[in-house]
């Protein structure tokens, strides 16, 4: 069966490998707690069907022409974006969403040599192996995560695992580095690119991130979380993790996963901390490490 007809979840957008030449019973991500199988259950289509449904957009990041989104319309599956980013050591994406078109293609070859695809957690591993062909570039994803992939790789060279522990950085290329927080998955990541720091589901862009200033007091940019579906936060050691991981890394825009999380601040990493703290007394912690973070740490 080619890439194209094999069964894709239409809840989470994973492609799967054909279980015994069938459709799989159930689907592993959303069986898992972090997600969900919705009312209707679980139900199934195929990258030939969604290019007749669906297609990409993309649009130019009007702060900096080298940062492009992509995603895809009508809304499909969890609907995050996939970013381009144009670096001066070649191109890189960041996430990926399922939908892969001979139009997506050929925008993203326009731009240069992709040099390497990036997944910051099991969500948006989504049809990775189609990706990789197209393209003929190594797939970075945690070593930790492994467990979740639905498809396995035709070939070894395709994924390149990052080892290690929380606060793990792996340079991808020079000057873009791959941060691995925990968190929503044991391997989750951030990518790191000059003052850019790229989000996906372990840090989460809330609406009050977008306040304009003066901010009033208390107003928090983001939440971390276990489960965004599902609204499991996690608990003030696993926050702490995350502020170790990201700490030394400067920062004063960050790229959410949806259309419309970016966030530019000079105070953003400052801002950071704060939501780090606001969520650790939310959830009723009068004293922990994080909470004696200084912003002359910042």
């Amino acid at each position: 069966m080619s890439q194209s007809e094999l069964p894709i979840c239409t809840a989470c957008g994973s492609q799967f490998d054909l279980d015994g030449g069938s459709v799989p019973a159930r689907c592993k991500i959303c069986d898992d707690p972090r997600q969900f199988v919705p009312p209707s259950g679980q139900s199934w289509t195929t990258l030939s069907q969604l290019k007749k449904e669906h297609l990409n957009k993309w649009q130019q990041d009007p702060e900096d022409p080298r940062v492009w989104s992509v995603w895809t319309e009508p809304k499909f599956a969890i609907g995050e974006r996939a970013f381009l980013l144009q670096t001066h050591a070649g191109n890189i994406l960041w996430d990926l969403i399922t939908l892969l078109d001979d139009d997506t293609i050929d925008f993203i070859n326009s731009k240069g040599e992709l040099k390497a695809i990036v997944i910051s957690h099991p969500h948006y591993y989504t049809a990775y192996v189609e990706w990789a062909q197209a393209f003929n570039c190594p797939v970075y994803i945690s070593a930790d995560d492994r467990e979740w992939l639905c498809q396995e790789p035709p070939t070894s060279q395709m994924i390149s695992f990052i080892e290690g522990p929380a606060s793990t950085g792996r340079a991808i290329l020079p000057g873009v580095t791959a941060i691995k927080t925990g968190g929503h998955f044991p391997g989750s990541l951030v990518l790191h690119w000059e003052k850019k720091l790229f989000l996906a589901d372990t840090i989460v862009t809330v609406p009050s991130a977008h306040t304009p200033h003066p901010r009033p007091p208390g107003h928090t940019s983001y939440a971390f979380q276990w489960s965004i579906p599902n609204m499991i936060p996690l608990p003030p050691l696993d926050i702490l993790k995350i502020w170790q991981a990201i700490k030394l890394f400067h920062f004063d825009t960050t790229q959410g996963a949806f259309v419309g999380m970016d966030v530019r601040d000079k105070d953003l990493k400052k801002r950071m901390l704060e939501s780090m703290k606001i969520q650790v007394r939310g959830e009723g912690w009068e004293k922990h490490e994080i909470l004696d973070e200084m912003e002359s740490d910042v």
